[in-house]
């Protein structure tokens, strides 16, 4: 005799075409116990029974109707996730990670959003890509940057900070250069930041300022492609954030000549920021709102689950031991909060003086450009 899991039926439907062909194929010998309809990975199992006087058809008739039924109490309105499209400013970097780290602890998707990530070679072509509407998003662009576009007439808006503080970015030279603080640089020493109007070039424009020295702000991309520039003697001077360059700090092939924060002006400002194109804000504030809130949760996880990471390591190819010294030393959890903005006056002292400003922003300027939403209760 056959156990009763041997007598039991159970389909898969997917689609309105593999109900009918499951439909035909059926053996009307063998009672139907279940129904699973499965629509963009949302599962609905239903439970039932049919002898063999009902019939294949109508009892597996019967029981997709009342999955369908299901699926779509449980899909709401069936609409699918809203897509935002994000740049992010570099790759790798412990605070340009939420939106990878989000997605794939579903963080996002549980907002009912899907994003789609764009990495460059640096902040400003983050900001680039947001003015131009290519994306909606833009991720550790530099407020000193977003300024300076918004005077300009750029659509952009401040949605949040990407960091606040200036404790990670440093700038490196090879072992076996003379350099051993900024003050060695001379003329025609080759500074490098990423892109034209990121936080990077801003600092690099401050940094020569505080050590009065006259060199050459160089623009060299990411931070591989300007570790390469830099050990093959095409570039002076590199940049990085952690955990990049840990390791060859740690290999001794490089030493570390410069931080940002030997600006003393920048360690409580909000240095970087989360920016949207200001139409898209105007189309969809609620979705924007949703995006912070879930950039927000993000962080709470990369700072609380030991699975971050894991997700970390995926994402930057970075060893376990670098993450860990990376979030004890140079990022803490406060530093990444996005709902956090603070040192705008002398976010605006230091542009004027760095001539990234020719004046400050009005009251009125500073309202329209940060429309940080309020924190989520």
């Amino acid at each position: 005799m056959r156990s009763a899991i041997e007598n039991t039926r159970y389909f898969q439907i997917r689609s309105r075409a593999d109900y009918l062909i499951q439909s035909r194929n059926a053996n009307a010998a063998m009672p139907v116990k279940a129904v699973d309809i499965t629509i963009d990975g949302t599962c609905v199992h239903v439970l039932g029974e049919a002898n063999e006087r009902d019939g294949i058809m109508g009892a597996l008739s019967r029981l997709a109707i009342c999955a369908m039924v299901l699926l779509g109490q449980q899909c709401g309105s069936g609409k699918a996730d809203d897509l935002l499209k994000i740049a992010v400013g570099m790759h790798g970097n412990w605070e340009d990670a939420a939106p990878d780290m989000g997605t794939r602890a579903g963080i996002f998707q549980r907002h009912g959003m899907k994003l789609e990530l764009l990495y460059t070679r640096g902040a400003g072509e983050a900001l680039q890509a947001v003015i131009s509407g290519s994306v909606d998003i833009g991720v550790g662009v530099g407020t000193a940057g977003v300024m300076a576009a918004f005077t300009r007439g750029a659509p952009v808006r401040v949605i949040g900070s990407a960091t606040t503080g200036t404790n990670d970015i440093y700038w490196y030279v090879r072992a076996d250069s003379p350099i051993r603080t900024l003050t060695d640089a001379k003329s025609d020493t080759s500074i490098s930041y990423s892109t034209a109007g990121s936080a990077t070039n801003f600092f690099v424009i401050g940094l020569m300022r505080v050590n009065n020295i006259q060199a050459k702000p160089t623009a060299t991309g990411d931070m591989q492609s300007t570790l390469t520039q830099v050990m093959t003697g095409q570039i002076d001077v590199g940049f990085a954030a952690p955990p990049f360059g840990m390791l060859q700090l740690d290999e001794g092939k490089i030493r570390i000549v410069a931080r940002a924060s030997d600006i003393l002006s920048t360690r409580n400002q909000t240095v970087r920021t989360l920016i949207v194109n200001a139409n898209k804000l105007a189309q969809n504030k609620e979705l924007i709102g949703r995006f912070v809130q879930a950039y927000a949760e993000t962080i709470d996880w990369m700072y609380s689950d030991p699975r971050a990471l894991d997700a970390y390591r995926e994402y930057s190819g970075t060893p376990e031991r670098f993450t860990r010294r990376v979030m004890q030393d140079f990022y803490l959890k406060d530093m990444l909060d996005p709902y956090r903005i603070s040192g705008l006056d002398a976010v605006m002292e230091d542009a004027i003086n760095f001539k990234f400003l020719r004046q400050p922003l009005s009251e009125a300027q500073l309202s329209e450009l940060f429309q940080v939403p309020a924190r989520a209760k």
